[in-house]
């Protein structure tokens, strides 16, 4: 029979990551983890689910590999299980906004609107950084800055954009980033710096995408 072959049970081990994926509450935790590990507590306050809700869809993705996690006393600490799981979340995007309709106007709208220029790639931005050409801006939490970010970036968190504009440079281009290329972090704080005289702009992606292309980063905790 079909359903004994070992393709078939190939495609159906296939399918249980997929099933795995079916929840956007899950897809923005992988997002979240990708920034470096977070026990469930810290991820539900950030994600805004209950500590079950967070446990029972972590558990899920677990199952299937896409996560790990450790026990550190009382408290179970998760990450993601490697780069390609982020190459994984990286393909749903660029599929989905090539074949799904809302996912092209969400895209065009709400982020076009906030930002018509072209975003900067990774490769550029290596470039122009090595050769001292711009300031590079890491505008997530301190956290996950610590937990990894690009070289030489300096870390403003969004809310603290305004307190910080007498310390930035007017004289080179700032580029900011944030988790992801749908992380409006990035899209506020560019937003803020033009409307204070600075010329400003994003990653085109987030640190998640550039440590999985084998960009170098730096980690604050190991420096230390």
């Amino acid at each position: 029979m079909q359903s004994e072959s070992p393709k078939y049970r190939l495609f159906d081990q296939f399918a249980q990551v997929a099933k795995a994926l079916s929840h956007a509450h899950k897809l923005e935790l992988l997002e979240l983890l990708a920034q470096g590990e977070r026990s469930v507590e810290a991820l539900s306050k950030v994600a805004g689910l209950t500590i079950a809700n967070t446990s029972r869809h972590l558990q899920q993705l677990r199952r299937v590999g896409l996560v790990e996690s450790r026990k550190d006393g009382l408290y179970v600490f998760y990450r993601v299980a490697g780069d390609d799981v982020v190459d994984l979340l990286g393909s749903l995007r660029r599929t989905g906004e090539r074949h799904i309709g809302e996912v092209t106007s969400i895209v065009t709208g709400y982020f076009g609107e906030r930002d018509s220029l072209e975003p900067i790639s990774r490769e550029e931005l290596l470039r122009r950084s090595k050769a001292g050409l711009v300031t590079v801006l890491d505008v997530r939490p301190g956290e996950e800055y610590g937990n990894g970010h690009i070289p030489g970036a300096v870390n403003v968190p969004l809310e603290e954009i305004e307190q910080c504009l007498k310390g930035l440079p007017k004289n080179q281009e700032i580029i900011a980033y944030c988790r992801g290329p749908y992380c409006v972090l990035a899209f506020e704080a560019v937003a803020a710096l033009r409307q204070n005289g600075f010329r400003a702009r994003r990653l085109e992606e987030g640190y998640p995408e550039w440590k999985a292309a084998g960009l170098p980063v730096e980690d604050v905790a190991k420096d230390a």
